[in-house]
Parts: C-alpha cells; sequence; structure tokens
C-alpha cells in the first residue's frame, strides 16, 4: 500500500539493509507490494529496530499520501552504532501501473533517493519493480526486482526478493520473505497486528548473510486528509 524506501543505509556487513503496508508487505519489511494508497489517503510509517552483530540501532519515520495517480512520500533515517552514525533524508515516489486493487494480479514501479545529512556526497538511489499476486483472498505472493546506487561511489547492485503474506484472521497475517541486496541475503519472518482498521503493528526477526540478526518492531497509521 503506501509507499516505502528501500535503500539500505549500511553495507551489508552491519547486518542491516532498512526497507522503505497495510493489507501487503512494506513497511520495514525488505519485499514491497504493489498496491498504493486509495485516492485521498495518506499514511506514516515509523519503525525501530537493531541489529546485534553490529549493535547498531535504528529508527523510521515516512509519511506518504496519494497524489493523483501517484504515492508520494519522504523517509527519514538513522543509525547508530559504536563506530558510525547516520542521518539520511530523501523522497520517493510509487505508481501502481497495472491491476487494480481488487485483481489477482498487480504490478508497480518505485523510485527512492537518499540524501545523507552529516556526511553529504552523491546520494544513493534505488529503483524497484514489485509485482503482487493473490491467489486466494488470505494469501498474497510478492516478488520484486530492482537495483541500488551506493551513496558516495554511485556503485549499482543488484535487488531481488519473494515475500508470502497470509492472513490469519481479519487482525492477524504472517509474512515470511527472503531477499537479496548489495550482496546480502535476508531471511525474515513476522507478524502483523490490526490494532484498528486503520493502525497496525508489525513485529519481526532478520537473519543476514554475511551478517546476524535483525530485530524490527513497527507501527503504520493510515488516515484521509
Amino acid at each position: 500500500m503506501p509507499l516505502r524506501l528501500r535503500i539500505p543505509h549500511l553495507l551489508p556487513q552491519a547486518a542491516l539493509a532498512l526497507a522503505a503496508g497495510s493489507a501487503g508487505a512494506g513497511g520495514h519489511f525488505d519485499v514491497d507490494d504493489a498496491d498504493t494508497l486509495a485516492p485521498g489517503r495518506c499514511q506514516v510509517e515509523s519503525w525501530a529496530g537493531r541489529a546485534d552483530a553490529t549493535a547498531t540501532g535504528f529508527q523510521h519515520i515516512g509519511p506518504a499520501c496519494r497524489i493523483g495517480p501517484v504515492e508520494l512520500g519522504l523517509n527519514l533515517d538513522r543509525s547508530s552504532s559504536p563506530d558510525a552514525r547516520s542521518r539520511t533524508v530523501g523522497p520517493a515516489v510509487k505508481w501502481t501501473w497495472y491491476g487494480r486493487p481488487d485483481d489477482p494480479l498487480r504490478a508497480a514501479v518505485e523510485f527512492a533517493a537518499s540524501w545523507d545529512l552529516r556526511n553529504h556526497g552523491r546520494p544513493s538511489r534505488q529503483w524497484l519493480l514489485p509485482v503482487t499476486w493473490q491467489p486466494l483472498p488470505s494469501l498474497q505472493l510478492h516478488a520484486n526486482l530492482g537495483a541500488d546506487w551506493a551513496a558516495g561511489s554511485g556503485t549499482r547492485t543488484g535487488r531481488v526478493g519473494a515475500a508470502a503474506e497470509w492472513a490469519v484472521d481479519e487482525k492477524v497475517s504472517f509474512i515470511l520473505e527472503r531477499n537479496r541486496a548489495q550482496g546480502a541475503w535476508t531471511t525474515r519472518g513476522g507478524l502483523r497486528f490490526g490494532l484498528t482498521p486503520m493502525l497496525t503493528l508489525d513485529l519481526s526477526a532478520a537473519k543476514v548473510r554475511p551478517g546476524g540478526a535483525v530485530y524490527t518492531v513497527g507501527l503504520s497509521h493510515e488516515f484521509g486528509r
């Protein structure tokens, strides 16, 4: 649903790849769905977590709104470890170019950029093609293909991922994903709780190779303009 940034702010060796939904994956999950917010709707996503291998803590807040046919967002992220600190900000845009919300097959395209407020230099960038197939009302399968350009050097690396989301009932969903970005494979499992129709809570644990364990909690609130 809402747009998310998918640009890792630390190297894979730091065991962290920060992501950039409600009915689909997204939120802090690495694999995105192909949906966007409905016209006239906005959302604020936030999450925080820790990468154990490097004692890295990270936080994110990302407001987004549907503007015409696209979803526009702003992503603000920060991370800190004993060896480094990062503060980044940047825009993102997402357009669902194939399918409607109730169609079994949807596809979108996303682009995002992020500037480092501490070190400046060339921004990191990303493009992504998310596809969602919904064979059952309670099951969604997501596939992602894209690329990242590293801040400063502009080095390009590929990105690929897949996820399955199963709605146990109207308030609880289980998400399992496998994603590769910047040379690191991440396996993540998590739960999404619908606290209210417009407020969701995400909990997940991930294993990054090379790297270690990453634990994240996220909160997402949708509202009308």
